[in-house]
């Protein structure tokens, strides 16, 4: 069993689709729980029209987020977190005090490169009390024929973080699916390359 928190510091970087993918393709592996310790609620508005079987459980985890881990994460093998996009948010920091790994979406631009610089000092902040803590930087919406998004691809590798291997295009299909109440995993054909780079994405963490 693993815990994963999703963590950013500036909203927008598509947290939760990646973890509403992430979740749905491992629990087509193993029993899965998505824990929405954001409080926008994202992930249980969309399990809320989500019908049929072989779906991740989603489960409130905005209030006392370190009990709610604890209770529920020796009922699946695998636990994401949605965590606000604030680093200082509570849900936050008790979060990484008790997973396994920080998966951190940032989008190939100046503000989210920025905004990212800090996140290496709250996970060496957080290392402290949490030492067996790991985290991976994604490249999230990439355009790669633009000049910005090489120059920020490149940049993002100078901090002090590892970073995937594995870099999320900007497609159509992530927004759309979460609209329909899936994964892009369950769109057919249209859905086949981001649910391909969703299954590379999780052979990376699966193999850290």
């Amino acid at each position: 069993m693993r815990v994963i928190a999703l963590i950013g510091n500036k909203g927008g970087a598509g947290k939760t689709t990646l973890a509403i993918n992430m979740a749905t393709v491992l629990n087509q592996e193993a029993p899965t729980l998505l824990l929405d310790a954001d409080p926008q609620g994202s992930a249980l508005h969309w399990s809320a029209m989500l019908e049929g079987e072989n779906i991740p459980e989603v489960i409130d985890a905005t209030d006392n987020t370190t009990t709610v881990i604890n209770t529920h994460k020796d009922r699946a093998s695998h636990v994401l977190v949605d965590c606000p996009p604030q680093l200082h948010a509570p849900q936050t920091r008790e979060a990484l005090q008790h997973v396994d790994l920080a998966l951190i979406p940032v989008l190939p631009s100046p503000l989210d490169l920025w905004a990212s610089v800090a996140v290496g000092d709250t996970i060496a902040d957080i290392k402290k009390e949490n030492p067996g803590l790991q985290a991976l930087l994604v490249i999230n919406q990439l355009e790669p024929r633009t000049r910005l998004s090489r120059m920020v691809q490149s940049a993002i590798q100078e901090l002090d973080i590892p970073v995937a291997t594995t870099t999320l295009h900007r497609r159509m299909v992530y927004r759309s699916s979460v609209l329909e109440g899936k994964s892009v995993a369950q769109m057919g054909s249209i859905g086949a390359a981001a649910a391909d780079e969703i299954d590379r994405l999780l052979a990376e963490v699966s193999a850290l």
